[in-house]
């Protein structure tokens, strides 16, 4: 069992087991014989029949006695004999039967028994009874209940009364995972199709709350109810999928900076964008994971900008296709005389389109609208290399001036607010029944100290603080964060064989609490005031020194240039791939482990400061994250690796691919790596190489 210490064998026992293994390779040194020369004569099913009722994990053999089966079935004799055919297959079922009595969890002989049903020829029935027996031995045993599902399709009994099963099979043992997780299938598929009794779906989940209920009052630490629980908090909060946010915001008004000079602090990251071209990053943010967003299923109405000939691209590492977060450029022409405004609508209609991984459908008609002002054409071109290094010392930054900074503020807590999509949904049956559940957890969490009672409530707070954001309530004077914050400090000392999930958790909500407040908000922006270095936004977001482990609330946080991530705990830079605007990025004194860490920043095409100093890159022998990056040992590699093609010979590659994979497709002017175990001239000598661009590495000029 899992968690059981195993004991030492002891002598008595090493010799059975040497004894016992003698045996098995003798078998399977005649199987193998039997199998290589397709024999499928009495003797050599006998062989093989020995050897799986002896180790029933034998896949080889469970394919052979397949072969064995349509080979004697296609005999001359066999062919349309009833009584032959169903003898060859009830030998199998045998077969597979004492095989189960050897170890009940074998895969291969359950998935050889559903082989030898879809033959058509055997009772299935008979098959029943015999769950009975096998589920009265193991209750819980889930390769039973997966075969029950299946032996219940194919006898076309229906859901209702294969649920009325689980209900009883839970009544008789409350902690029957197993039966929890087909009630959860059962009930998905009758709501899918919208069964009579089942539907609406409010009063099913209603009546399915109460029922857990029960469950959980009676033995609060068992966690099967639990489970259920999830997976009914799950199905509450599972709504439409939205378009929660966007860059540029619905409403801005936006002016390009081709020159780049950020030198004055009244200037908003709301109103100005530092750029050097006249190309606009588009963002869409979704409220899940989603495909199919393209020219067809979005459109763009612009002067001079053809929406159908927009590329649309996910914004996700993992090559799927699917992602949150999605992303266009809107190329504006050069205007020769003077400047001009662009009125840009962004159109999302309701329909099939676009989806997510799941299934839902985007549920909303949506529109997004801004203005974006574009200079008129200027010669000279801006080289931002000139510029000299900028510096993530305290000294640096100085508090924006009270009266900007709260106007930029108010500016962004307004356009969260402004309704993107147009259809009205009613929220009110979620949040009543959210509601309820978080007082029956505290009534729960008043009488015992229970470990999984206090993770269900921070996750119930965090639903309904999502429902009442998406209801438009999201900014009230009650915030939740605070006491979920402190349940997952109570979890962190309760439960420390789970502190690092406790504190991933713990820095969402810590992030969410920080931008969903105006006035936490405020603690948190800089700005940056090295008169050295002027052609980068003044306006600092510093998330520094708050133990954070993980990033979250990036839809709010599409607007951000310079971010400084310092001090931190973070192993990965995950989430901020969406981050399209960000120019100058500061993550140094964290625990990134390798350069794969970094794979998220090979989408940002702004990124032009960048500090991974004393990290933990090179310090660990085992990257377990390694493979995640295109590699010449990866299939995902592709064509992306053309070094024959560059200055950089593959020898200097070696021992950097990940180094290469990540920076070569970066822009950088400034990179800080020393205090890296990595960190030495052969990979300053790549990475000189690899940017063209790099003007500052590790504080000295390299050019």
């Amino acid at each position: 069992m899992h968690g059981r210490p195993r004991k030492a064998p002891t002598p008595e026992e090493q010799e059975a087991f040497s004894i016992k293994a003698s045996k098995l390779r003798s078998l399977q040194s005649k199987f193998l014989q039997f199998h290589h020369a397709k024999i499928y004569t009495k003797e050599a099913l006998d062989v093989s029949a020995k050897l799986l009722e002896s180790n029933p994990e034998y896949y080889t053999a469970w394919n052979y006695r397949k072969l064995a089966v349509q080979h004697n079935l296609n005999l001359p004799e066999v062919d349309n004999n009833e009584e032959s055919v169903k003898s060859i297959l009830d030998e199998e079922l045998r077969l597979v039967e004492n095989a189960l009595k050897r170890n009940f969890k074998s895969y291969g002989a359950w998935h050889h028994r559903k082989w030898v049903l879809t033959k058509g020829h055997s009772s299935t029935d008979r098959e029943l009874l015999l769950l009975g027996k096998f589920q009265k031995a193991d209750a819980r045993n889930f390769h039973a209940w997966n075969y029950r599902r299946f032996v219940t399709t194919l006898k076309n009994i229906p859901n209702e009364k294969e649920l009325e099963y689980t209900t009883d099979m839970i009544y008789d043992n409350f902690s029957n995972y197993s039966a929890w997780h087909n009630r959860s299938v059962l009930l998905s598929h009758l709501l899918k199709e919208k069964a009579k009794g089942y539907s609406p779906k409010d009063n099913v989940f209603t009546e399915e709350y109460e029922f857990v209920c029960h469950a959980l009052f009676t033995d609060p630490d068992d966690q099967s109810g639990w489970f259920y629980h999830l997976w009914l908090l799950d199905q509450t909060v599972k709504l439409e999928t939205l378009l929660v946010s966007s860059w540029p915001p619905h409403g801005s008004n936006l002016s390009l900076s081709v020159d780049g000079s950020f030198g004055d602090c009244s200037l908003s990251p709301f109103t100005n964008l530092q750029t050097n071209t006249r190309i606009l990053p588009l963002v869409l943010y979704f409220s899940e994971a989603v495909e199919n967003v393209c020219s067809s299923t979005v459109v763009i109405e612009c002067e001079n900008i053809a929406s159908n000939e927009l590329i649309w691209r996910s914004l996700s590492g993992d090559g799927t296709g699917s992602a949150q977060a999605w992303l266009t450029y809107l190329n504006f022409p050069e205007e020769a005389h003077s400047e001009k405004a662009y009125q840009v609508k962004v159109s999302l209609a309701r329909s099939q389109g676009i989806f997510s991984s799941t299934g839902v459908h985007h549920g909303d008609s949506s529109h997004i609208e801004f203005s974006v002002s574009v200079p008129p054409y200027r010669s000279e071109n801006v080289d931002l290399k000139n510029e000299g290094k900028i510096s993530w010392s305290d000294e640096s930054f100085c508090t924006h001036d009270a009266q900007f900074l709260e106007s930029v503020l108010v500016n962004l807590f307004h356009l969260e607010r402004t309704k993107i999509d147009e259809t009205v949904v009613d929220y009110q049956w979620n949040i009543t029944t959210i509601n309820n559940e978080i007082s029956h957890c505290r009534e729960l969490l008043s009488t015992m100290n229970c470990k999984i009672g206090k993770l269900t409530l921070a996750r119930l707070l965090m639903a309904h603080d999502t429902l009442m954001s998406y209801a438009g309530t999201s900014h009230r004077n009650v915030s939740p964060h605070a006491e979920i914050l402190q349940l997952y400090d109570d979890l962190k000392n309760m439960d420390p064989a789970h502190l690092h999930y406790y504190q991933d958790e713990y820095s969402i909500v810590l992030l969410k609490q920080i931008i969903s407040n105006q006035e936490l908000l405020l603690k948190h922006c800089r700005e940056y005031r090295d008169p050295h270095f002027p052609r980068i936004n003044n306006f600092c977001l510093r998330f520094n020194n708050l133990s954070l482990s993980r990033i979250g609330s990036m839809e709010q946080l599409l607007w951000v240039q310079v971010l400084d991530l310092s001090y931190n705990q973070l192993k990965t830079l995950e989430g901020l791939e969406v981050m399209q605007l960000l120019s100058c990025l500061n993550v140094s004194y964290n625990k990134l482990c390798s350069f794969t860490a970094l794979e998220p920043l090979k989408l940002l095409r702004s990124l032009k400061i960048l500090d991974i100093s004393y990290n933990e890159i090179g310090a660990h022998s085992i990257d377990t994250r390694r493979y995640l990056c295109s590699s010449p040992l990866n299939h995902r590699s592709g064509g992306d690796w053309k070094i024959e093609e560059s200055e950089i010979h593959c020898a200097e590659v070696a021992d950097y691919w990940e180094a290469y994979a990540i920076f070569k497709d970066l822009n950088l002017i400034q990179l800080d790596l020393k205090g890296n175990a990595v960190s030495n001239e052969k990979i300053k000598s790549l990475l000189i190489k690899l940017l063209p661009s790099l003007k500052w590495l590790d504080g000295e000029s390299c050019r």
